[in-house]
């Protein structure tokens, strides 16, 4: 029989497909094109937030006062424009960073969504913060100049073609990550840079440092020789999840082995011919937002294939929330460690 994780992992036979919890999309390729190659999700669930994810604490006096001292700042970004900023930013607009906002205590002047949902994993804190739609693609700079932010902060460098730098930057100095998502320690420290927040983002980073080493030593004894895999259904298909975003934290943060399947892939596209090579102890199954991955989802889990796998024989199979394990962020990254930890070590 499958465990049972809380309100937001169910087991598989019990579980109706429409009570999966939404998400938002991700990743062309496996998710949300539209969105720029950004991806984006989120949770409305109001479970107690980890260390790494509650509010940053009001700095000191002493930092506040030495995060001033820093500007004017004058600063190279990842792509090699110079951003210039000549005083702390308090008007940001950096769509799919919420996450990261968050954590150092920031609330950005627009929010990052996908036909008409903000990262909802974070909704109780951007309370008021206006959702700013990419469905269709980038806001247009009307849109952008609209917020008058005074700092604009690009995740991915896919968000900067055709012209959107250019445009973007002529409304306020502009900075652009080729990938934020791909290496959470130098981009929250980045954020933490640009908006004079280095204290909350020393605390942030490690506070979840500690949390993540924490449930590793916990998970240890219990995964050893074991492995786990991620399946993610979209309208597009089904996908085994690699080493990004929750197989990332299953196989960097806590140890946990990936399946052969996925030792060199960030993606692979999952067909019922690839079931009997799944070699997972533990299976994650994550549906898209909006349920579009629905035909997917019963054409596997209704297959015989599909109930021949040994960790579906054998009750391991989990469905989650892919508003938070498809996301990039220490507040994802956190809530996917909870999720582990009620799943595999209750």
């Amino acid at each position: 029989m499958n465990k049972v994780l809380g309100r937001r992992a169910w087991q598989l036979k019990a579980m109706p497909l429409y009570t999966i919890l939404l998400a938002a999309l991700l990743l062309s390729g496996c998710g949300n094109e539209a969105a720029g190659n950004a991806g984006g999700n989120g949770g409305t669930e109001a479970a107690a937030a980890p260390a790494a994810t509650q509010a940053a604490p009001p700095a000191s006096p002493e930092a506040t006062e030495a995060a001033a001292a820093a500007y004017p700042l004058v600063v190279t970004d990842e792509l090699g424009h110079e951003v210039n900023l000549e005083a702390p930013p308090e008007r940001v607009f950096a769509p799919y960073m919420e996450d990261s906002l968050v954590v150092l205590g920031v609330k950005p002047v627009g929010q990052w969504a996908n036909n008409g949902q903000g990262q909802e994993y974070l909704q109780d804190r951007l309370a008021g913060v206006p959702l700013v739609d990419f469905t269709s693609g980038l806001p247009s700079p009307e849109v952008v100049m609209a917020m008058e932010p005074d700092l604009i902060i690009l995740h991915n460098q896919f968000y900067a073609e055709n012209g959107v730098y250019e445009q973007y930057s002529q409304i306020a100095p502009t900075y652009v990550f080729k990938q934020a998502a791909g290496d959470l320690d130098h981009s929250v420290t980045v954020l933490g840079e640009l908006l004079g927040k280095q204290e909350a983002a020393v605390q942030g980073l490690a506070d979840y440092r500690s949390k993540a080493e924490s449930a590793k030593a916990e998970l240890a004894p219990l995964m050893e020789g074991k492995k786990a895999l991620i399946i993610r259904f979209n309208s597009r298909g089904m996908f085994l999840m690699g080493g990004v975003y929750g197989g990332f934290v299953l196989a960097e943060e806590l140890g946990i082995a990936k399946s052969e399947l996925v030792a060199a892939e960030n993606s692979l596209d999952l067909s019922l011919e690839l079931l009997p090579q799944i070699d997972a102890d533990y299976l994650f199954l994550a549906n898209d937002s909006m349920n579009s991955g629905e035909a997917f989802y019963k054409e596997l889990t209704e297959s015989a294939l599909w109930k021949s796998v040994p960790a579906v024989k054998a009750g391991q199979v989990y469905n989650v929330d892919d508003r938070y394990w498809l996301g990039g962020g220490l507040v994802a990254y956190g809530k996917v460690i909870d999720d582990v930890l009620e799943i595999l070590a209750p």
